[in-house]
């Protein structure tokens, strides 16, 4: 017995101590289990569930009772990781050990995903009997995780696409259009008037506006196309298919009248409008970079347009695009070298005839181009940042200018938009009258109705400060942009000044310029404004300028604008007296013809050449001719032998301009 129980007591031992592992891992388990730790699952050898976790049963809503159940009946390739499902079978009939793979569950709308891990079971013979396996829950890290990629891919304001994610995917777009599947399009999207929303209303209601666009652009392209906020008020769009080129125009279009249709802001009406610009792929680009700088060419050409259209890339504006860049670079040049110079045109009252001012016009002589238009290079200094720059100096120069002069001559300088935004302006006017011990009120600063567009606050307290200096100002180019007459009545303006395109054509018969230059000189007259008609150059036009009561004509009709030099010389000579130069009447229209003909002048036949020819008379070449005022007959040489009875109204260097008298008669 003894023996015996010595024999035993290890076997004993042996089977108590492996219960207490047994037991021991049953406990282990079951706390890692309810500790949310994890889970663990078993299936035979047919891949069906012999035991899982009751915890995973649970929140899965499955019966308690898995075995028999296949393991990927349960556990699903996961959408956000393409092939595992495929693995996770691999794995299963290889027999083979898997660790980390991600899979999915789904109840109703209940998704969750799942890392799991599983090695196969052999029993003591070596023969394969099941796997054995554990697994954790990632559905909230992945929520997590999706909540970071979304707030770093997403406009914190609308909701929209950010830049980052618009250029992601207008990269990976491309790059799956250069493997041969269908063409791109980019629309890019710029507000139009925004910024007086948010310089009107603030930034609250601004930000509001642009939630609605959004929406709106939601409505328009449900699910059509990947929609961006740049930032600001720029939107961006990403489509693609075969109809792409004709859809896109089509949204464009409908974009444009969506959003220039009225919100309703804080119980406030907005109206405000949308330019766009389109690019296709391959035919406008095939990397991002090219595509988005051309649909921004087509966007600047739209807003060039008036704004309110659409434009699609042409090669047409890359080349501008070049062009406006190489005129940027030499301007930058010709600041540096002093290639910039001002002219001074003269400034004439209508009632004394006299010379009372001049305007400073900034000039640029390129040394291969020769003479640029301001028109040319004065936008491109305002997009670049130079017209700053360029402003202060072309005010220094034309208040010191004022020292060369008599001091009866006032001196008006242009001030862009630009300028007058900078709050320091007006310390800069100061200190240039300050330096050159110029009288303020000899200076007449013009400014373009542009200054109205921004924050009405900055600029009454700009138009204070310069008031408070006593210079004088000058409402230049009027009716031609910005409505300004709601500000008309608090803007200290002196003058207006008559936008040339009225003064033109005001004479003829039927044109009524001139009565809309009446209109604004009985505006300036009820505010005590002075006013300046521009671009006169007819020498009949001066009595017409009087008789519609502008105090001040400026224009070739009394001289081109001039240097310095000059100017003083002609002030020197003459006195301030302003004598008319150039054509005395207005000349209609002119075709350019070369006909011949001859010309009938008493009992004497001469034979010329019409060079120009309107409904009122005729350029002709040809030998001498008898002084103006005379009476003649032109005989055209046509099968119809017009015959013409006209008045010579100059002659000059073998040329002569006639005024015809009466209709055609044949001869």
């Amino acid at each position: 017995m003894f023996f015996n129980r010595r024999n035993d007591s290890p076997n004993l031992q042996a089977t108590h101590a492996q219960a207490q592992d047994a037991a021991r891992a049953v406990r282990l388990v079951r706390a890692f289990e309810e500790s949310s730790g994890g889970w663990f699952w078993e299936t035979d050898q047919e891949g069906c569930l012999t035991y899982l976790s009751e915890d995973i049963q649970r929140l899965l809503l499955l019966e308690t009772n898995t075995q028999g159940c296949a393991l990927t009946k349960i556990f699903k390739v996961s959408n956000q990781a393409i092939g595992v499902g495929r693995t996770l079978s691999f794995h299963l009939s290889a027999k083979t050990s898997f660790k980390g793979l991600v899979v999915e569950t789904r109840h109703d709308t209940d998704l969750r995903w799942w890392s799991i891990s599983g090695a196969p079971r052999f029993d003591k013979q070596g023969v394969f009997v099941g796997f054995v396996g554990f697994g954790s829950d990632l559905t909230e890290q992945r929520r997590v995780d999706a909540e970071i990629n979304r707030l770093a891919y997403s406009d914190a304001l609308t909701g929209l696409a950010n830049r980052q994610r618009m250029q992601s995917v207008l990269t990976q777009t491309l790059s799956i259009q250069r493997s041969g599947f269908d063409p791109v399009a980019l629309l890019l999207l710029d507000l139009d008037r925004f910024k007086s929303v948010n310089d009107t209303l603030g930034h609250p209601a601004g930000d509001k506006l642009l939630r609605q666009v959004a929406e709106r652009l939601t409505g328009v392209m449900s699910n059509t196309g990947l929609i961006g906020r740049l930032g600001g008020d720029e939107f961006q769009i990403i489509m693609a298919g075969g109809e792409v080129r004709q859809a896109a125009e089509h949204f464009a279009s409908h974009i444009i009248d969506t959003l220039s249709k009225p919100y309703l802001i804080d119980n406030v009406p907005v109206t405000i409008g949308c330019s766009v610009g389109v690019a296709y792929s391959p035919d406008h680009g095939t990397d991002a970079e090219a595509l988005t700088r051309n649909a921004d060419l087509a966007l600047y050409r739209a807003k060039g347009d008036g704004r309110g259209v659409y434009r699609v890339f042409t090669a047409e504006m890359l080349a501008g695009a070049r062009t406006r860049k190489q005129l940027e670079d030499d301007l930058r040049v010709a600041i540096a070298n002093d290639e910039l110079h001002l002219v001074y045109q003269p400034i004439v009252s209508v009632d004394s005839r006299r010379i009372v001012g001049c305007e400073a016009l900034l000039r640029w002589h390129h040394p291969k181009l020769g003479q640029i238009s301001p028109a040319d290079f004065i936008p491109v200094a305002e997009e670049c940042g130079l017209i700053g720059s360029i402003g202060e100096w072309v005010l220094r120069t034309a208040i010191q200018s004022a020292t060369h002069l008599p001091e009866s001559i006032r001196v008006a300088v242009n001030v862009s938009p630009i300028q007058f935004g900078n709050a320091g302006f007006a310390a800069i006017v100061a200190n240039a009258l300050a330096s050159h011990d110029v009288a303020p009120d000899r200076i007449e600063l013009e400014i373009t109705e542009g200054v109205f567009l921004g924050d009405t606050s900055s600029s009454d307290m700009m138009f204070k400060a310069l008031k408070g200096l006593g210079v004088r100002l000058a409402l230049d180019d009027f009716g031609t942009g910005y409505s300004a007459l709601g500000y008309l009545k608090t803007a200290p303006f002196d003058k207006i000044k008559i936008d040339k395109s009225f003064v033109r054509g005001a004479i003829n018969k039927g044109n009524r310029n001139g009565a809309i230059i009446q209109s604004i000189v009985m505006l300036a007259n009820a505010l005590g404004m002075e006013t300046t008609a521009e671009g006169v150059e007819q020498q009949d036009e001066i009595e017409m300028i009087r008789e519609l009561g502008c105090t001040h004509i400026q224009g070739f009709v009394y001289g081109a604008p001039m240097t310095l030099p000059d100017l003083s010389e002609k002030l020197t000579a003459q006195g301030d007296s302003a004598s008319p130069v150039g054509y005395k009447i207005t000349r209609p229209e002119r075709r350019k013809v070369i006909r011949n003909a001859r010309l009938v002048v008493g009992d004497r036949t001469h034979n010329i050449v019409i060079k120009n020819i309107s409904a009122e008379g005729m350029m002709i070449e040809g030998p001498a001719l008898a002084a103006e005022n005379v009476g003649l007959m032109v005989r055209v040489e046509t099968p119809e032998r017009e015959i013409l009875p006209a008045i010579i109204r100059w002659v000059r260097e073998g040329r002569a301009g006639l005024q015809t008298l009466s209709k055609t008669v044949n001869g």
